[in-house]
C-alpha cells in the first residue's frame, strides 16, 4: 500500500487552505506566499541519522529496508512530502515525529486532514 505524507509550516498570520497548500506546494512544488522556508538540509540530515541502519539511495531521498518497506522524499524549500510504501506505523511515527521537531503538522492526503490543533494557527 502506498500513502504520502506532508509537512509545512504557514507564516504568522497566513490563511490557512490545506487543500490548495497540498496541491500547489505538495504535489506542483510550487513556492507559495503564505509558506515558510524551512532548514531542508537539516531535516532530511535528521531524516538520514534516525533511519541510519536502512538503504539508502539518491543522495539521501529513497530510502529502503527489508521487511520494513520503503520511501521517497520531496522537497521544496517550503514542504517536505514523504510517499511511503508498505511501511510499519512505527516507521512512519518517526517521520512524523522528526517533522514535528522543526514545527511542522502533518498533513495527510487521504483524509484530507492537517494535525496541527497543536499550534497556534
Amino acid at each position: 500500500m502506498s500513502v504520502n505524507f506532508n509537512f509545512w509550516k504557514y507564516k504568522e498570520n497566513a490563511a490557512h487552505d490545506h487543500g490548495a497548500v497540498y496541491q500547489t506546494a505538495c504535489c506542483d512544488g510550487e513556492a507559495m506566499e503564505e509558506l515558510e522556508i524551512l532548514p531542508v538540509d537539516e531535516i532530511l540530515k535528521k531524516v538520514a541519522d534516525s533511519f541510519s541502519d536502512w538503504t539508502i539511495y539518491d543522495g539521501g531521498k529513497d530510502f529502503e529496508k527489508e521487511g520494513h518497506g520503503a520511501f521517497q522524499i520531496f522537497t521544496t524549500s517550503q514542504i517536505v512530502r514523504f510517499d511511503c510504501y508498505g511501511m510499519q506505523e512505527v516507521a512512519i511515527n518517526a517521520l512524523m515525529d522528526i517533522l514535528i521537531d522543526f514545527g511542522c503538522p502533518l498533513y495527510d492526503p487521504q483524509i484530507s486532514t492537517r494535525f496541527d490543533s497543536w499550534t497556534d494557527r
